[in-house]
Protein backbone atom coordinates (compact mmCIF):
# COMPACT_ATOMS: atom_id res chain seq x y z
CA UNK A 1 0.00 0.00 0.00
CA UNK A 2 2.84 2.50 0.98
CA UNK A 3 4.24 1.76 -2.95
CA UNK A 4 0.40 2.70 -4.23
CA UNK A 5 0.20 5.42 -1.55
CA UNK A 6 3.44 6.76 -3.17
CA UNK A 7 2.63 6.64 -6.75
CA UNK A 8 -0.71 8.46 -6.39
CA UNK A 9 1.16 11.65 -4.91
CA UNK A 10 2.90 11.54 -8.15
CA UNK A 11 -0.81 11.55 -10.57
CA UNK A 12 -2.40 15.15 -10.51
CA UNK A 13 -5.62 14.87 -13.30
CA UNK A 14 -5.68 18.96 -13.65
CA UNK A 15 -1.69 18.78 -14.45
CA UNK A 16 -2.66 15.90 -16.86
CA UNK A 17 -5.33 17.58 -19.02
CA UNK A 18 -3.08 20.04 -19.57
CA UNK A 19 0.07 18.44 -20.31
CA UNK A 20 -1.85 16.10 -22.48
CA UNK A 21 -4.85 17.81 -24.00
CA UNK A 22 -2.36 20.85 -25.11
CA UNK A 23 0.15 18.50 -26.29
CA UNK A 24 -2.16 16.96 -28.46
CA UNK A 25 -3.93 20.17 -29.48
CA UNK A 26 -1.11 21.80 -30.38
CA UNK A 27 0.05 18.68 -32.62
CA UNK A 28 -3.23 18.17 -34.09
CA UNK A 29 -3.08 21.70 -35.34
CA UNK A 30 0.01 22.12 -36.48
CA UNK A 31 -0.02 18.70 -38.46
CA UNK A 32 -2.22 18.10 -41.51
CA UNK A 33 -4.85 15.09 -40.91
CA UNK A 34 -3.24 13.03 -43.40
CA UNK A 35 -0.41 13.21 -41.56
CA UNK A 36 -1.49 12.79 -37.73
CA UNK A 37 -2.96 9.59 -39.32
CA UNK A 38 0.07 8.37 -40.59
CA UNK A 39 1.77 9.08 -37.31
CA UNK A 40 -0.50 7.28 -35.53
CA UNK A 41 -0.15 4.38 -37.90
CA UNK A 42 3.37 4.16 -37.89
CA UNK A 43 2.88 3.12 -34.14
CA UNK A 44 2.67 -0.40 -35.40
CA UNK A 45 6.42 -0.46 -37.01
CA UNK A 46 7.98 0.49 -33.76
CA UNK A 47 9.13 -2.57 -32.73
CA UNK A 48 10.01 -4.01 -36.00
CA UNK A 49 13.19 -4.84 -37.26
CA UNK A 50 14.76 -2.50 -39.68
CA UNK A 51 14.12 -2.95 -43.66
CA UNK A 52 16.03 -5.33 -45.50
CA UNK A 53 15.65 -5.56 -49.68
CA UNK A 54 17.50 -9.18 -50.02
CA UNK A 55 14.29 -11.16 -49.82
CA UNK A 56 12.83 -8.33 -52.65
CA UNK A 57 15.99 -8.61 -54.52
CA UNK A 58 16.04 -12.35 -54.77
CA UNK A 59 12.46 -12.79 -55.85
CA UNK A 60 13.57 -10.15 -58.49
CA UNK A 61 16.35 -12.14 -59.62
CA UNK A 62 13.88 -15.12 -59.26
CA UNK A 63 11.29 -13.95 -61.34
CA UNK A 64 14.42 -12.51 -63.82
CA UNK A 65 15.24 -16.77 -64.57
CA UNK A 66 11.31 -17.14 -65.18
CA UNK A 67 10.80 -15.02 -67.99
CA UNK A 68 14.38 -15.77 -69.52
CA UNK A 69 12.81 -19.31 -69.57
CA UNK A 70 9.06 -18.66 -69.92
CA UNK A 71 8.64 -14.99 -71.14
CA UNK A 72 7.85 -11.84 -69.48
CA UNK A 73 3.74 -12.80 -69.61
CA UNK A 74 4.61 -15.26 -66.71
CA UNK A 75 5.26 -12.24 -64.39
CA UNK A 76 1.33 -12.14 -64.74
CA UNK A 77 0.76 -14.92 -62.78
CA UNK A 78 3.67 -14.02 -60.07
CA UNK A 79 2.65 -13.52 -56.82
CA UNK A 80 4.28 -10.10 -55.52
CA UNK A 81 3.21 -8.35 -52.53
CA UNK A 82 5.19 -5.77 -52.04
CA UNK A 83 3.59 -2.70 -54.10
CA UNK A 84 6.68 -1.19 -55.18
CA UNK A 85 8.26 -4.52 -56.50
CA UNK A 86 4.50 -5.22 -58.05
CA UNK A 87 4.26 -1.20 -59.58
CA UNK A 88 7.70 -2.31 -61.42
CA UNK A 89 6.77 -5.58 -62.84
CA UNK A 90 3.77 -4.34 -64.10
CA UNK A 91 5.55 -1.62 -65.97
CA UNK A 92 7.57 -4.22 -67.31
CA UNK A 93 4.91 -6.20 -68.43
CA UNK A 94 3.18 -3.32 -70.17
CA UNK A 95 6.84 -2.92 -72.30
CA UNK A 96 8.54 -0.34 -69.97
CA UNK A 97 12.54 -0.05 -70.43
CA UNK A 98 14.80 -0.08 -67.98
CA UNK A 99 14.96 3.61 -67.36
CA UNK A 100 11.08 4.09 -67.11
CA UNK A 101 11.34 1.19 -64.09
CA UNK A 102 14.50 2.83 -62.61
CA UNK A 103 12.63 6.11 -62.44
CA UNK A 104 9.37 4.24 -61.24
CA UNK A 105 11.04 2.79 -58.31
CA UNK A 106 13.13 5.76 -57.49
CA UNK A 107 9.87 8.42 -57.47
CA UNK A 108 8.38 5.33 -54.85
CA UNK A 109 11.27 5.21 -53.15
CA UNK A 110 11.16 8.97 -52.74
CA UNK A 111 7.73 9.23 -51.52
CA UNK A 112 7.91 6.45 -49.13
CA UNK A 113 10.16 7.92 -47.16
CA UNK A 114 8.41 10.98 -46.99
CA UNK A 115 5.07 10.21 -45.81
CA UNK A 116 7.82 8.05 -43.19
CA UNK A 117 9.04 11.16 -42.23
CA UNK A 118 6.25 13.42 -41.78
CA UNK A 119 4.62 10.62 -39.44
CA UNK A 120 7.99 11.01 -37.92
CA UNK A 121 7.87 15.00 -37.63
CA UNK A 122 4.71 14.60 -35.94
CA UNK A 123 6.20 12.89 -33.30
CA UNK A 124 9.05 15.23 -33.14
CA UNK A 125 6.39 18.08 -33.02
CA UNK A 126 4.91 16.44 -30.45
CA UNK A 127 8.25 16.17 -28.65
CA UNK A 128 8.56 19.69 -28.65
CA UNK A 129 5.20 20.38 -27.11
CA UNK A 130 5.26 18.20 -24.22
CA UNK A 131 7.96 20.51 -21.97
CA UNK A 132 5.76 23.84 -23.40
CA UNK A 133 2.37 22.55 -22.47
CA UNK A 134 4.18 21.98 -18.87
CA UNK A 135 5.57 25.14 -18.58
CA UNK A 136 2.12 26.35 -19.55
CA UNK A 137 0.46 23.86 -16.42
CA UNK A 138 3.48 25.42 -14.06
CA UNK A 139 2.63 28.81 -14.52
CA UNK A 140 -1.36 28.04 -14.04
CA UNK A 141 -0.74 26.38 -11.25
CA UNK A 142 1.60 29.82 -9.83
CA UNK A 143 -1.14 31.77 -10.66
CA UNK A 144 -3.59 29.91 -8.33
CA UNK A 145 -1.34 29.32 -5.68
CA UNK A 146 -1.21 32.93 -6.12
CA UNK A 147 -4.88 33.77 -5.72
CA UNK A 148 -5.07 31.10 -2.82
CA UNK A 149 -2.70 32.54 -0.73
CA UNK A 150 -5.13 32.89 1.91
CA UNK A 151 -6.66 29.11 1.34
CA UNK A 152 -3.88 26.99 2.90
CA UNK A 153 -6.10 24.11 1.83
CA UNK A 154 -6.32 25.33 -1.56
CA UNK A 155 -2.16 25.58 -1.63
CA UNK A 156 -1.07 22.13 -1.82
CA UNK A 157 -3.09 21.36 -5.24
CA UNK A 158 -1.95 24.69 -6.80
CA UNK A 159 1.61 23.59 -6.26
CA UNK A 160 0.98 20.11 -7.28
CA UNK A 161 -0.53 21.46 -10.78
CA UNK A 162 3.14 23.54 -11.10
CA UNK A 163 5.44 21.28 -10.77
CA UNK A 164 3.73 18.13 -11.75
CA UNK A 165 3.26 19.66 -14.84
CA UNK A 166 6.59 19.87 -15.11
CA UNK A 167 7.52 16.78 -14.94
CA UNK A 168 4.48 15.23 -16.89
CA UNK A 169 5.85 17.70 -19.58
CA UNK A 170 9.33 16.81 -19.47
CA UNK A 171 8.17 12.89 -19.36
CA UNK A 172 6.10 13.05 -22.13
CA UNK A 173 8.52 14.73 -24.75
CA UNK A 174 11.77 13.30 -23.78
CA UNK A 175 10.13 10.01 -23.02
CA UNK A 176 7.71 9.36 -24.86
CA UNK A 177 7.58 11.12 -28.26
CA UNK A 178 11.20 12.06 -28.80
CA UNK A 179 12.25 8.37 -28.37
CA UNK A 180 9.33 7.28 -30.93
CA UNK A 181 10.13 9.88 -33.62
CA UNK A 182 13.85 9.23 -33.30
CA UNK A 183 12.90 5.35 -33.93
CA UNK A 184 10.78 6.24 -37.04
CA UNK A 185 13.68 8.58 -38.42
CA UNK A 186 15.69 5.69 -38.27
CA UNK A 187 13.33 3.00 -39.37
CA UNK A 188 12.44 5.61 -42.67
CA UNK A 189 16.26 6.64 -43.34
CA UNK A 190 16.92 2.28 -43.08
CA UNK A 191 13.93 1.35 -44.97
CA UNK A 192 14.83 4.32 -47.68
CA UNK A 193 18.67 2.85 -48.60
CA UNK A 194 17.68 -0.91 -48.73
CA UNK A 195 14.85 -0.56 -51.60
CA UNK A 196 17.73 1.54 -53.20
CA UNK A 197 19.05 -1.78 -54.54
CA UNK A 198 15.39 -2.56 -56.03
CA UNK A 199 16.32 -0.05 -58.67
CA UNK A 200 19.38 -1.91 -60.54
CA UNK A 201 17.98 -5.51 -61.14
CA UNK A 202 14.48 -4.19 -61.89
CA UNK A 203 15.91 -2.29 -64.22
CA UNK A 204 18.13 -4.49 -65.77
CA UNK A 205 15.46 -6.79 -65.83
CA UNK A 206 13.08 -4.18 -68.31
CA UNK A 207 15.77 -3.31 -70.53
CA UNK A 208 16.04 -7.63 -71.58
CA UNK A 209 12.55 -8.03 -71.65
CA UNK A 210 11.26 -4.40 -73.42
CA UNK A 211 10.65 -5.00 -77.09
CA UNK A 212 13.28 -4.11 -79.87
CA UNK A 213 12.13 -1.30 -81.79
CA UNK A 214 13.46 -1.64 -85.20
CA UNK A 215 13.68 0.77 -87.98
CA UNK A 216 11.28 -0.06 -90.61
CA UNK A 217 13.03 -0.96 -94.36
CA UNK A 218 12.38 2.15 -96.51
CA UNK A 219 10.98 0.82 -100.38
Amino acid sequence: MSLIASLAAFLDPAALAIVGGGTVLATVLRTPARDLARGVVALKAIGRTPFDAGPLVTQVEALSRITARHGVMQLDRSVIKDPDVSAAMNAIVDGADGAIVRTLIEDRRVARYERQRAAAEMWAAAAEFGPAMGMVGTLIGLVRLFTSMTDPAAIGGAMAIAVLATLYGALVGNLICLPVAARLKRLARAECVERGRLAEPLARLATREAPCLRPMAVA
